[in-house]
């Protein structure tokens, strides 16, 4: 085995698959319940399903209409009587 390697003239493999990235998402449980059915149905994971749902939004520049919920108004603090 070598001391040293030169990897000037090197290049990427080409036949590499890109990798995925892990990440931690919240996800409420109705929204998980919905992909795991779907998915069942389609016969694949269901993370798999939740990819290529986000990866077609992504595609098609998709962007979601929300609408938060109406919240009652702020009120003012009230003094403490002595």
């Amino acid at each position: 085995m070598r001391s040293e390697y030169d990897f000037s003239r090197s290049r990427k493999n080409p036949y590499v698959k890109p990798l995925k990235r892990q990440i931690t998402i919240r996800l409420d449980a109705q929204a998980v319940d919905y992909f795991k059915r779907m998915a069942a149905d389609l016969g694949m994971p269901y993370q798999n399903l939740i990819n290529l749902f986000l990866r077609d939004c992504a595609a098609q520049k998709r962007r979601p209409t929300i609408q938060w919920p109406a919240q009652p108004p702020v009120r003012s603090a009230s003094r403490r009587q002595k």
